[in-house]
């Protein structure tokens, strides 16, 4: 049996026994950004006296409320004090190490936290013999507004470098609960994976993780004028200018959460990312793809891929045609790079459809696709595509954004919220899932019992997950001509 009591570098922690898994819900990774902190790079947790029981999660960190995102099915708590992880580990004690695998979830860096069912670590944990860690970070303004330039006692990118630090604690502590901190995998989802492209051309995060899994999410961020006009647009609905930037440290937080709405409205962003990595020049020097293509995250091979309706969560079939939604704008905010946009926009259909493939295709394929191209001439790199689907059920009728995560975590329960039933094969599919992603974390390589899975780099070899799964090369190759990767 593995000792629930656990000795970390600030204090002892008290996890408990669940379903098969030992479990420390809560443990704080950083001192809580409130205050004079609010706006600072996280700072090491302090030390405690006594026995810390780790059997409730932490809050989530305050963020905007819809009905369609309550994946629990009620509200959680939620506050600025929120910088806490978790961690599961198999029950009984391994005379070796075990690979460690750090979740970092999505949420459009507003909303999302560690602690929802759908991440429940335990079927990893004790399926693939491994640690599993997730985590909290700042969301919205709180993580990603650019205030660097307004002095000493400010910090850009602060959500980053709250999953720094939680990958520094791991480093540092995962050895007690019997976890290898020389073999961490990052795995992430959305903007968690887009967060991960951004940690392998982060400085302050080399050496922190050897692995890397990438789903629906890749080399994403703002450019620095940008970011300086949102933070301006903040300042001046707050009231604060120049001479009395302290007062940010000291107002309600929903106070600020309330600016980051209005902003939004003012804007009229819509769908966009209003917050997201900011090009800093210090915590974020350069455009992850490019800091990538220079070998930024050399020697990390990666697990990389997406759905085949990435768009279809957004933009629901079912919908009518939306003329506000302006294809050509959109491809031109989605990819600034490729010249031929308005050709492409006029390739889909005039139809919700149409709008949620072309979203998909921008937005999410060709960014994987240009990622793995960059980062394979530095490590290995493997693509998937996910395209199961439930044909009877009205959202799940297309493979959309995030639904592979319940299959990674062998989760499907929890789509009960979806009011969807998955069947036996739904949940044979999850184990074979599983096993590629667990197969990763142990020894570099995914892998699918009874399956050959060749590098990206031979021919554009993807593996596709759906009832039936099987290798193609290149697919849907015309289209990746016409989006230019």
């Amino acid at each position: 049996m593995r000792e629930l009591q656990v000795q970390t570098k600030y204090g002892k922690v008290q996890g408990e026994l669940l379903q098969g898994a030992s479990v420390w819900k809560g443990i704080p990774y950083a001192k809580p950004p409130v205050g004079e902190l609010r706006f600072k790079a996280p700072v090491q947790p302090e030390s405690w006296d006594g026995i810390k029981q780790a059997t409730e999660f932490g809050p989530e960190n305050i963020q905007p409320r819809h009905n369609s995102e309550e994946m629990a099915g009620q509200k959680p708590p939620e506050s600025e004090d929120s910088l806490y992880l978790n961690i599961w580990a198999p029950e009984k004690e391994s005379s070796q190490p075990l690979p460690v695998m750090v979740w970092i979830h999505g949420g459009s860096f507003v909303t999302g936290s560690g602690s929802l069912p759908v991440y429940d670590g335990t079927q990893l944990a004790v399926r693939g013999d491994v640690v599993v860690v997730t985590i909290n970070y700042r969301l919205g303004p709180l993580g990603f507004l650019h205030m660097a330039p307004l002095g000493k006692d400010f910090v850009s990118n602060a959500g980053l470098l709250d999953q720094v630090a939680a990958l520094q604690w791991v480093k540092e502590n995962i050895t007690a609960f019997g976890g290898d901190p020389n073999q961490v995998t990052v795995f992430g989802e959305s903007a968690g994976s887009m967060s991960i492209a951004a940690l392998m051309a982060m400085p302050s995060a080399k050496g922190l993780f050897q692995r890397a899994i990438m789903e629906s999410g890749a080399s994403q961020f703002m450019p620095e004028e940008q970011a300086v006009a949102l933070r301006e647009g903040m300042l001046k609905v707050l009231g604060v200018d120049r001479d009395n930037l302290q007062k940010l440290n000291s107002m309600p937080v929903e106070q600020i959460m309330a600016a980051a709405e209005t902003v939004k409205q003012q804007i009229g962003a819509g769908m966009a990312l209003l917050f997201q990595p900011v090009l800093d020049g210090e915590t974020l020097p350069q455009i992850p793809l490019q800091a990538v293509s220079e070998g930024s995250a050399k020697d990390i091979p990666i697990l990389i891929g997406t759905t085949l309706h990435e768009g279809s969560l957004f933009i629901q079939p079912h919908v009518p045609y939306s003329k506000e939604i302006d294809m050509v704008q959109g491809v031109d905010f989605m990819t600034p790079d490729l010249e031929n946009r308005a050709a492409i926009a006029d390739s889909y259909p005039k139809t919700a459809d149409g709008q949620a493939q072309a979203m998909t295709d921008m937005f999410f394929w060709r960014s994987a696709l240009q990622y793995a191209a960059a980062q394979q001439e530095h490590a290995p790199v493997w693509m998937y595509r996910f395209d199961w689907v439930m044909p009877e059920h009205p959202l799940l009728q297309r493979a959309i954004h995030s639904i592979e995560i319940f299959f990674v975590f062998n989760t499907l329960d929890a789509l009960k919220f979806m009011k969807a039933e998955p069947d036996e094969a739904a949940k044979a599919l999850a184990l074979k899932v599983q096993d590629a992603w667990i197969a990763f974390a142990k020894a570099g390589k995914p892998a699918v019992a009874g399956i050959e899975w060749p590098e990206y780099r031979q021919n554009r070899a993807t593996l596709i997950f759906n009832h039936e799964i099987e290798v193609v090369h290149d697919p849907e190759s015309s289209k990746r001509e016409l989006l230019g990767v």
